[in-house]
C-alpha cells in the first residue's frame, strides 16, 4: 500500500462515516494477533471501507456455525474477523457476522438460487468477547460476470451496521485455481480490474490470506457503529 493510502488510526475514526476494516500488514498475525490488540500495536492500517452491494442470494437467519463447508471441496480457508467500535476500537461482542459465497463450481446455495434446501457456505457466528468470529470454509468459485468474491453482513443490535464484499488478487486466485477442483473449470472471465463493484470500491476490501500448511488464514479487523 502507498504510504500517501495509508490513514492513521486517529484518522481512519475521524473520518469514518461506516464501516473500517484493518487489514493485517505482512507478518502481524503471528507477531500481534488480530482484532484490538493488533490495532492497538499499530500492527493494524486502519482503511476506510466502502459500503458494497448485498447481492441477490442472501438469506436470512442462516444457521449458526463455525464450519460452513457441508463437505464441499476446495482449498481451505479460515476467516478471522474481528469487530470493534468505531469510536473506541474496543470490541464488540454478541455482533452477529453473515457470510456466504460460491462453491468451487461458481454456484451459491438456497432456493434463491435454484438450489432449495441446500445452505453450503452460508453461515452465521456471533463474536466472542474479543470481539473475534471465525469461519472455516474454501476459496470461492466464479462465476460469469464477477470477480472471485466473499459477502458479508455485520448485525449489531438486530441492526445491519454492514455490508460488503471481500475480494482476493488476482494471483493468488490463479495460483489457487490451478488446484483442484477448480483446474477442471477454466476459463475465468472477470478479474477485479474488470468487476464494476471490485471498481466501487472493492480495492479496500482486499483480503490478504497467508498459508499456514493447507490453509489459507485471513484476518480483518470490522469497525463498526453500534447503531
Amino acid at each position: 500500500m502507498d504510504e500517501h493510502e495509508k490513514l492513521t488510526r486517529r484518522e481512519s475514526l475521524v473520518a469514518a462515516g461506516g464501516l473500517v476494516a484493518a487489514a493485517l500488514l505482512p507478518g502481524a498475525a503471528e507477531a500481534a494477533g488480530s482484532g484490538p490488540a493488533a490495532v492497538s500495536s499499530g500492527a493494524v492500517a486502519c482503511v476506510l471501507s466502502p459500503e458494497l452491494t448485498q447481492g441477490p442470494y442472501y438469506v436470512p437467519n442462516e444457521k449458526l456455525r463455525r464450519n460452513i463447508t457441508e463437505g464441499k471441496p476446495g482449498v481451505p480457508l479460515e476467516l478471522r474477523l474481528t469487530v470493534v467500535d468505531v469510536s473506541t476500537c474496543k470490541p464488540i461482542k454478541g455482533a452477529a457476522v453473515d457470510i456466504w459465497h460460491a462453491d468451487a463450481g461458481g454456484a451459491y446455495s438456497g432456493a434463491i438460487a435454484g438450489k432449495p434446501g441446500t445452505n453450503f457456505l452460508r453461515g452465521v457466528q456471533r463474536s466472542d468477547a474479543n470481539g473475534l468470529v471465525l469461519f472455516r470454509s474454501i476459496y470461492p468459485g466464479w462465476y460469469p460476470g464477477r470477480a472471485v468474491h466473499v459477502h458479508v453482513l455485520v448485525h449489531v443490535g438486530g441492526n445491519v451496521v454492514h455490508t460488503g464484499q471481500f475480494f482476493f488478487s488476482d494471483s493468488l486466485t490463479d495460483a489457487v485455481y490451478r488446484r483442484a477442483p477448480y483446474s477442471a473449470r477454466p476459463g475465468r472471465d472477470t478479474r477485479n480490474a474488470a468487476d464494476a463493484i471490485y471498481r466501487n470500491g472493492g480495492s479496500r476490501s482486499l483480503l490478504k490470506p497467508k498459508a499456514s500448511g493447507s490453509v489459507y488464514v485471513a484476518a480483518l479487523a470490522l469497525a463498526v457503529h453500534r447503531t
